[in-house]
């Protein structure tokens, strides 16, 4: 484990966004963590102490857990505001809905239909 794995500038591909070099370790100068790999389900957020000892299991420390508290802090201000919508559900979150399934599709799918009955396709 990485600590880019809960930054903001991480890819999936295993690059960062930012072009620099994946670090073996768990410091990066330009660490920016992001709440939705410490709490997948938005639910799930308790605390900042929780998210904190998330990070600490996780071997973040130093600096990076400092930005992680900060992180943290930002989440419950945000929380607490008058008139803040309740945590999204499982049903209403856009990353927690399930998939459709795909459909498979041929080369035939990829023209472009025009006209009535004829149906004149253009690639």
């Amino acid at each position: 484990m990485v600590v880019c794995e809960f930054c903001t500038q991480y890819e999936q591909g295993g690059t960062c966004r930012l072009g620099l070099r994946i670090p073996k370790g768990m410091g990066c100068r330009v660490f920016d963590p992001a709440m939705n790999s410490f709490c997948s389900d938005p639910r799930d957020f308790v605390s900042p102490g929780q998210i904190i000892q998330m990070a600490t299991f996780f071997g973040i420390k130093g600096r990076e857990l400092k930005k992680v508290g900060i992180m943290a802090e930002q989440e419950e201000n945000f929380r607490s505001q008058p008139g803040h919508p309740a945590p999204p559900t499982r049903e209403t979150h856009p990353i927690a809905r399930p998939k459709a399934e795909s459909k498979s599709h041929t080369v035939a799918d990829c023209f472009i239909s025009r006209g009535g009955p004829n149906q004149e396709k253009i690639w």
